[in-house]
């Protein structure tokens, strides 16, 4: 049986990324799953959020090297014609700021906000950690809590 077999049978999250990722997706999903599985208790179900950090940090890293390519602005020219139409030059107008950059933006936001669903930002993790130790070890469980429920009180569990 193979790993990512194992996972779903045991409803952990696939170290084997979807296979419509691109390279730079599928080693931020195995890095990232990686991390959760030893550290965070996440489940199958959870699979969702792990896929939009890992493409929303491929759309990161892609803005980023777009905009190390092309600067952060570039400048505006209107072409000067003579009196027949041909182009003789270019006047400088200003900047414009490059599309690239909201999308950087946009994806950081998203990062931050996924990853701290995920307990990848310390405050998350130390979030998370408080409402762990918060909850009692010998809490029934939600099938005893039915059980009693649904048995007219005959017994109670709290």
């Amino acid at each position: 049986m193979k790993k990512s077999d194992k996972d779903v049978n045991n409803g952990a999250l696939s170290y084997r990324s979807p296979d419509y990722f691109s390279k730079q997706a599928s080693a931020t999903w195995r890095k990232v799953v990686g991390y959760l599985e030893a550290n965070l208790a996440v489940n199958r179900i959870d699979t969702y959020l792990v896929e939009m950090y890992c493409t929303q940090y491929e759309i990161y890293r892609n803005a980023y090297n777009h905009i190390q390519e092309n600067g952060e602005v570039q400048g505006i020219y209107k072409s000067v014609q003579d009196y027949e139409g041909n182009i003789i030059g270019r006047d400088f107008v200003g900047y414009k700021r490059n599309p690239m950059t909201q999308i950087y933006d946009s994806a950081l936001k998203n990062l931050t906000k996924i990853g701290s669903e995920l307990g990848l930002s310390p405050k998350s993790r130390s979030e998370l950690l408080e409402v762990a130790k918060s909850v009692p070890a010998e809490e029934a469980s939600t099938a005893q809590k039915m059980s009693a429920f649904f048995s007219n009180g005959k017994e109670e569990i709290y």
